[in-house]
């Protein structure tokens, strides 16, 4: 196949992908309200069917480009909508069983693909200098990889902080009534969280069933998607470090996608330390987890389009500056190691 017919595949495949995870978010979200499982079928098929499309689109972008799929930020946010969802089918509803959230996690995908398409497009290209080395197989995708997973997280951490007042609510409302002496307690007028499994609360279903999951349910997930992404994460600052060595000739340098990269990192470092040493749970704990993903937001958004630095060429048509900076730093480079080996060759 050409390069064109690859890009035209790549593109049909991409807009395919786009409108399945819709027609599966409308599907979650009908199963969120009513709790019919021929819904939740039909949704879950076209959120696999948009999983099989969008792999699809990024490895014929791979073969449209002559490299690997992640060299910009359109290919960075198609591979990152594909992973976000696959965690969510393989993980949150395949191990946990939590079926109602779908909806807003395809959401999460579907914006992040929309605004790939609408305003990050740029056709198959070559990578530029900085990039074309082998620490982009390894530190891009780590950093693709954690990323997903923190925005999993922080997704489900919104829905628990929701949850979480609405459990409060309710339990404040059942405060005053207090069993009559000799009587007990019906799980029919408990608060929310007394409740059987991840998706259901007990009692009947017409009257007392809630939208979410338990929020104890949101935020044992949220932790343990946040916990497996934190040293992937670090993985990828770490490699990020080595490759900027043997790109610019230093370990690090706080340019603006270092730093966010790093504040990211301590963020949600504190998340995990506040959790194990210091007993924080529920709400204190998600206002950090949140914040975090705040963090993961402008990493990637803010700096990329706004912020002028090393990495600039994540836009692709940005990639003038760094090529630039990085024609510098080469030759800086050849400058200082030019009278070593003037010696060797004495």
């Amino acid at each position: 196949m050409s390069t064109e017919q690859w890009t035209r595949l790549s593109t049909d495949a991409f807009n395919v992908a786009l409108f399945a995870y819709v027609a599966g978010m409308l599907g979650y979200f009908h199963y969120l309200a009513f709790r019919r499982q021929p819904v939740w079928r039909l949704a879950s098929s076209a959120a696999f069917l948009g999983l099989a499309a969008n792999s699809v689109s990024v490895v014929a972008r791979g073969f449209a480009a002559g490299r690997v799929p992640w060299g910009n930020m359109y290919e960075y946010s198609s591979l990152l909508a594909l992973l976000v969802v696959a965690g969510y089918l393989f993980v949150v509803e395949g191990v946990y069983k939590v079926r109602v959230v779908g909806g807003f996690v395809l959401a999460f995908s579907v914006l992040t693909m929309a605004v790939a398409v609408l305003f990050l497009y740029v056709g198959p290209a070559p990578l530029v200098p900085a990039l074309n080395s082998y620490w982009i197989k390894i530190h891009v995708v780590a950093a693709i990889t954690g990323s997903s997973l923190f925005a999993l997280g922080g997704v489900i951490t919104i829905l628990y902080l929701v949850k979480d007042r609405r459990e409060r609510r309710a339990g404040a409302a059942l405060a005053p009534v207090a069993p009559i002496m000799g009587g007990a307690v019906d799980l029919e007028d408990a608060p929310p969280h007394f409740e059987t499994g991840a998706d259901e609360p007990v009692g009947d279903g017409a009257t007392r069933r809630g939208l979410l999951p338990p929020a104890a349910t949101l935020d044992r997930v949220a932790y343990r998607t946040i916990a497996f992404a934190f040293p992937i994460w670090t993985f990828a600052v770490i490699a990020g470090a080595i490759w900027a060595e043997e790109a610019w000739g230093r370990y690090w340098g706080w340019d603006p996608k270092e730093t966010w990269s790093f504040i990211t990192w301590v963020i949600f470092a504190g998340y995990l330390h506040a959790r194990a040493t210091s007993g924080w749970r529920g709400r204190r704990a998600a206002v950090i987890a949140l914040v975090g993903f705040a963090s993961l937001l402008i990493t990637y958004y803010a700096v990329n389009l706004w912020i002028v630095g090393l990495h600039s060429y994540a836009m692709g048509v940005l990639a003038l500056p760094a090529m630039a900076l990085n024609g510098a730093t080469v030759r800086r480079r050849a400058a200082r190691s030019a009278p070593h080996d003037a010696r060797e060759e004495e």
